[in-house]
């Protein structure tokens, strides 16, 4: 088990669902792959510098787990096919 960090930008942009039930999602999906949460940070609404795909901002989480290096493919995988994630990057915590 390797310790992750993960920047999640969610699209809110004309959803239905509220924030709180975005991130609980993305949470159950890193428990899904067998990870283990350690700490989520919310760190709000934040406007990019330009519009790319006609979005103007994204609602940033930081997710901080440990998980195996293959549940991590798995869960960029599964992250990839859901409509509310904008954007996703890993990294590895020391």
């Amino acid at each position: 088990m390797k310790k992750y960090e993960a920047m999640i930008v969610l699209d809110t942009k004309g959803k239905d669902e509220s924030i709180e039930s975005l991130v609980k999602t993305v949470s159950a999906e890193i428990e899904k792959v067998g990870g283990k949460l350690d700490q989520i940070d919310q760190i709000g609404k934040r406007k990019f510098p330009y519009s790319p795909r006609h979005v103007e901002s994204g609602y940033f989480v930081n997710y901080f787990f440990q998980a195996a290096p293959a549940a991590l493919d798995a869960l960029r995988s599964k992250l990839q096919l859901n409509e509310n994630i904008y954007q996703q990057y890993y990294q590895i915590r020391a």
